[in-house]
């Protein structure tokens, strides 16, 4: 069975909760993996989930440990999350650089795919940061050097380029509206843009090294991406197609 690792899609969320001359606070652990994870599984994935904060001690370190995985997919993670483990953070010591494997891991054949989020890209007042890390060299969009979020209350609807790719085969021409996603450039030397969401990227792939990577530059899960879309045919059919076109499996 094809194997997949989905790293991020989690939060700890901390609310304050004022009422006239009191207040209270919560607490709670979110996870969004779901829809993603499930799509995964419905394709013939055996599906590996981490969370973001389990990330930065367990994440895989050496292109070796990710090399058991056809595709590892980055989603609503930053880049701090994978360059600052705690041997490194707490300790002062040297430490593998984690963007680094996974760069290493696309070169020497794996799978690589990041979707959007407000911790994927450039990320909310750029703090995802990935343009400055090795992993911005096996993307096949070039990122911008500030917060690239695009959000758009009304709905964008995206619109396919090149029907004929593997990737975007089956999917249906009128797309669903989505909120928002991160805005990012194209660049004909590292992939081709497959569809296109208010005139930028939504998705593209290109070959690195022996390996291959691919991008989704909204949601898979909420905000930006809406119920319409996670419950529908075309979700299933995209992520299938994403993971077996990176993995080498079409």
């Amino acid at each position: 069975m094809k194997k997949a690792f989905v790293c991020g899609e989690s939060y700890i969320g901390h609310t304050v909760h004022i009422k006239g001359a009191d207040s209270m606070e919560t607490n709670g652990y979110f996870e969004q993996v779901r829809w993603l994870r499930g799509a995964l599984e419905n394709a013939g994935y055996e599906v590996t989930y981490m969370p973001s904060h389990a990330a930065l001690t367990q994440f895989p370190d050496t292109k070796e440990k990710l090399s058991q995985y056809d595709v590892v997919i980055l989603s609503d993670v930053g880049a701090n999350t994978l360059l600052m483990p705690d041997r490194s953070f707490r300790e002062s010591l040297p430490a593998p650089n984690r963007c680094e494997a996974v760069k290493e891991y696309v070169l020497h054949g794996g799978g690589f795919i990041m979707v959007g989020g407000f911790m994927s890209f450039t990320g909310i007042e750029g703090k995802a940061r990935y343009g400055v890390t090795p992993i911005a060299d096996i993307l096949p969009v070039a990122l911008l050097p500030y917060d690239d979020r695009v959000e758009n209350s009304s709905g964008i609807v995206p619109r396919t380029l090149l029907p004929g790719h593997p990737i975007v085969k089956g999917l249906p021409q009128d797309w669903h509206y989505f909120i928002g996603y991160n805005k990012t450039t194209p660049d004909p030397l590292r992939g081709e843009v497959l569809a296109a969401i208010g005139g930028d990227p939504l998705i593209a792939a290109g070959a690195f090294g022996q390996g291959r990577s691919a991008v989704f530059t909204s949601d898979c899960a909420p905000h930006w991406a809406p119920k319409t879309f996670l419950e529908s045919p075309a979700y299933q059919t995209l992520w299938k197609n994403m993971a077996n076109w990176v993995s080498k499996a079409v």
